[in-house]
């Protein structure tokens, strides 16, 4: 072959590199780890937050701006919530197929675990372990920017941006529901109205109404049409963008864990012994007036 020739090759390979990194071209391994850090965290936070994650010194770190966070975040919640420095940090480390998805948190005080975990199946992570973190408390509405970020990377998997802001939306309306109901009764009317539609796939707005309503009574909660309402609007547009109901099933263990503990509670208990008893005294009713 021709120098030239050689030479030529050689260019083409090197633009290659350039422009398609190798990682695109690697298959995503079970235990690659990926962490996000907030751009203004001090190299003394940063360090704190690298041993608390437990990231080997080769970890791939990327950089989570407060900018990013406003793109997603600033259609939900009041910008000064947001503020104005990024601080909220994440690991992300991929399990194997199957595993679905655990997320344990620290110095987050808004968003809980569960409320994470079904944003995240709803952006269509799966099989990972999630760390979140911060130096200080903070609401961890920003984390999510950072996760959905780090989880991209380390599965060679683009999200669409769409799905990322449905994500965001239903975090923060969650999170605001749990202000008003509780954290636990909200995460877990999110969990079981995700498996009314992956049980039964929903075809009109009415459908998903009633959905919402059942899962609702199901868990305990007597919602306002406000709150019905604000939760159909959120479930219409995940709807549209044709969400696989059925791999955010297979990644919400952890959450149904937690709602059927909250079933088999004393105060879900106490719901279903109400429950049976209302029906009950209906059929003695009907009873009483063939009698």
């Amino acid at each position: 072959m021709k120098q030239s020739m050689i030479k030529k090759y050689c260019v083409i390979a090197l633009m290659l590199c350039l422009f398609f990194p190798i990682r695109a071209f690697a298959d995503a391994a079970v235990g690659d780890q990926v962490v996000t850090l907030g751009e203004n965290l001090t190299t003394e936070q940063k360090n704190m937050l690298l041993a608390e994650m437990k990231a080997p010194a080769d970890v791939e770190i990327l950089t989570v701006t407060n900018q990013e966070e406003h793109e997603y975040l600033g259609k939900y919640i009041a910008k000064r919530l947001i503020g104005t420095k990024a601080i909220s940090s994440s690991s992300i480390t991929l399990e194997k197929a199957g595993t679905g998805l655990t997320v344990e948190t620290k110095n987050i005080n808004w968003v809980s675990e569960e409320m994470f975990i079904n944003a995240l199946a709803t952006a269509g992570v799966k099989d990972a372990a999630i760390y979140a973190t911060a130096p200080i408390p903070v609401s961890g509405t920003a984390a999510l920017t950072g996760i959905i970020k780090a989880y991209e990377l380390s599965s060679d998997t683009a999200i669409p941006e769409d799905v990322k802001q449905a994500a965001n939306e239903e975090m923060v309306k969650t999170a605001e529901l749990g202000d008003e109901v509780g954290a636990e009764k909200a995460a877990a009317l999110m969990t079981r109205i995700k498996e009314q539609m992956a049980e039964n796939p929903p075809k009109t707005d009415d459908d998903i109404r009633t959905i919402i309503e059942t899962s609702s009574k199901e868990i305990g909660l007597n919602l306002t049409e406000d709150q019905i309402q604000s939760l159909l609007d959120l479930f219409k547009k995940l709807k549209d963008l044709n969400i696989d109901w059925n791999q955010v099933g297979d990644q919400l263990d952890k959450a149904k864990e937690k709602l059927t503990t909250f079933l088999e509670s004393e105060e879900g208990q106490g719901f279903l012994d109400k429950l049976k008893g209302f029906f009950s005294s209906i059929i003695d009713a009907i009873k009483a007036l063939f009698s």
